[in-house]
C-alpha cells in the first residue's frame, strides 16, 4: 500500500480515538502536580527552592517498574488492563480534591504527602495506559498513535493550566481543586467502554517470570553494552526540556504575567501548535520512520529551550509569551511523539507493562532529580543562563542517537502482528 493509503487508515479508526482518551487521561493529574501545584505554591507566598524541591514527589514516577510486573502477572475483574486502570482512576478521582483543603505555608509536609500519594497513582496509571496502548496499536501505527496521544496529553494541561488558573482569580483553592478532578471522568468512561486488548502471545504465568523475563529479554536482544546505551539515551534525550519547563508557571509570574494572563495566553497559545504539531509528527513518522524523526523533531525541540531565555530578556511582553509558548508546545510536541514511539518500539509486547515502566520511569528521572535542583539553578544563575544552561545539556541525548537511532538505520518490528 502506498503511505498515503497508509495515513488514511491509521487516522481513522476507533484506536485513535480510543489514544486521545488515554492521552488526557494520563496528563491530568501529571500537569496538577507539575503546573497547577507550583502555581498554588508561588501565589500563597512559598519560595523557588521549596517549590523545585516538590519535583521529589514525583519519585512513584521514577520508580514505577518496581511494582508494574503486578500489572502483567495479575487481572481484577475487569480484566488485566481494564481492571487496574479503574483502580488507579477511582483512587484519583479521590485524592485529588484533598489537596485544596490544606494551608500551603501551615501544611506544606502534609501538602507533600497527599502530592506523593498522587503521584503514585497516576504513576500506575500511566503504566497500565502505557501497557494498553502498545497492546492495542499495531507496529505501524505507533508513531501516529503515540503522537494522538501526547497532543491529548498535553491538551488535558490546559485544565489545570489554563481553566483552573482563571478559577483561582475567582474562587477559594479548594473548589479549584474539586472542579479540575472531575476531569478524571472521561478516563473512567473510557475504562467501562473499550474492551480488553487480545492478548498476542500468553501473560507471564508466575510473578518471576514477570520480574525477570522482562529484564533478561532486553538485556539479550541489545547485548549489555548496547541495552546500556539506550537506556542512556532514553535518560538524556528530554532531560534539557524537561528542566528548561519545571518551573515555567513560576518562572511567568516572575516575569510579571497575572494568573489570568498566564491562563489565556501561556496556555492556549501553545493548544494548536501542539495539536498541528503533534498530528504532522505522526504523519511524518508514517514516512519518515522513527529514527529520522528523532533526529528531526529533537533539533526542534531543543530550539523551543532558547525561546525561554528570549522571553527572560524581554520581560512582560504578551505577543512574546504566545509566540514562545507556541514554539515550545510545537517543539516538544514534536520531540515528545517520536520519544514515545521510539520507547513503545522497543518495547516487547510480552512484557509490555513492566518494559514501559522502566523506560518511562528512566526517562522521568530528570523530571524528579534533576528538576529538584531547578529553584537553586535559577538563583544562582538567574532564568537566562538558567536556560541556556538547558539547551547545553540536551545536546547529550541527541549525539546519543548517532548509536541508537542512526539517520539510515533500520527499525525491526519485534513481533508480526496481523491487522484487527
Amino acid at each position: 500500500m502506498t503511505n498515503n493509503t497508509n495515513i488514511r487508515l491509521a487516522l481513522l479508526n476507533k484506536r485513535m480515538l480510543i489514544c486521545i482518551f488515554t492521552g488526557f487521561s494520563s496528563g491530568l493529574p501529571l500537569y496538577i502536580l507539575i503546573s497547577l501545584l507550583p502555581a498554588w505554591l508561588r501565589s500563597e507566598g512559598v519560595d523557588l527552592k521549596a517549590i523545585g524541591l516538590f519535583a521529589l514527589i514525583q519519585l512513584p514516577f521514577t520508580w514505577k517498574f518496581l511494582w508494574a510486573p503486578l500489572f502483567d502477572r495479575y487481572a481484577p475483574p475487569l480484566g488485566r488492563r481494564r481492571g487496574w486502570l479503574l483502580i488507579t482512576q477511582i483512587a484519583l478521582l479521590l485524592s485529588l480534591p484533598l489537596l485544596g483543603t490544606f494551608h500551603p505555608r501551615l501544611d506544606i509536609w502534609t501538602i507533600a504527602y497527599f502530592a506523593g500519594i498522587v503521584a503514585f497513582f497516576s504513576a500506575s496509571q500511566d503504566t497500565v495506559l502505557d501497557a494498553y496502548r502498545r497492546e492495542l496499536l499495531l507496529d505501524n501505527e505507533l508513531g501516529l498513535g503515540n503522537a494522538v496521544h501526547v497532543n491529548a496529553y498535553k491538551i488535558a494541561g490546559l485544565i489545570p493550566g489554563s481553566l483552573s488558573l482563571i478559577l483561582a482569580d475567582h474562587m477559594p483553592w479548594s473548589s479549584v481543586f474539586l472542579i479540575t478532578a472531575l476531569f478524571m471522568l472521561p478516563g473512567i468512561a473510557m475504562t467501562l467502554f473499550v474492551s480488553e486488548p487480545a492478548l498476542k502471545q500468553g501473560a507471564p504465568k508466575t510473578l518471576r517470570a514477570a520480574v525477570v523475563d522482562p529484564f533478561n529479554e532486553f538485556i539479550g536482544r541489545h547485548g549489555m553494552a548496547s541495552a546500556l546505551t539506550v537506556l542512556a539515551f532514553i535518560f538524556f534525550y528530554k532531560l534539557g526540556d524537561s528542566m528548561a519547563t519545571a518551573l515555567a508557571t513560576p518562572f511567568y509570574l516572575d516575569m510579571g504575567f497575572s494568573k489570568t494572563e498566564i491562563g489565556l495566553v501561556a496556555k492556549n497559545a501553545g493548544l494548536w501548535p501542539s495539536v498541528i504539531g503533534g498530528l504532522l509528527g505522526g504523519i511524518w513518522m508514517i514516512k519518515l520512520g522513527i529514527n529520522r524523526a528523532l533526529w528531526i523533531f529533537g533539533v526542534v525541540q531543543m530550539v523551543a529551550i532558547l525561546g525561554f531565555a528570549w522571553l527572560a530578556t524581554v520581560g512582560h511582553s504578551l505577543s512574546w509569551l504566545a509566540i514562545v509558548i507556541g514554539v515550545e508546545a510545537l517543539g516538544v510536541g514534536l520531540g515528545t511523539a517520536a520519544f514515545v514511539a521510539y520507547i513503545a518500539h522497543t518495547t516487547h509486547p510480552l512484557y509490555t507493562a513492566t518494559q514501559f515502566a522502566l523506560f518511562t520511569s528512566l526517562a522521568a528521572v530528570p523530571r524528579t532529580f534533576a528538576n529538584a535542583a531547578t529553584g537553586y539553578l535559577v538563583e544562582w544563575l538567574g532564568w537566562v543562563a538558567f536556560f541556556l544552561f538547558c539547551f547545553v545539556i540536551a545536546l547529550p541525548g541527541m549525539l546519543l542517537l548517532l548509536k541508537v537511532a542512526p539517520w539510515n538505520g533500520q527499525e525491526k518490528s519485534l513481533v508480526q502482528e496481523k491487522p484487527l
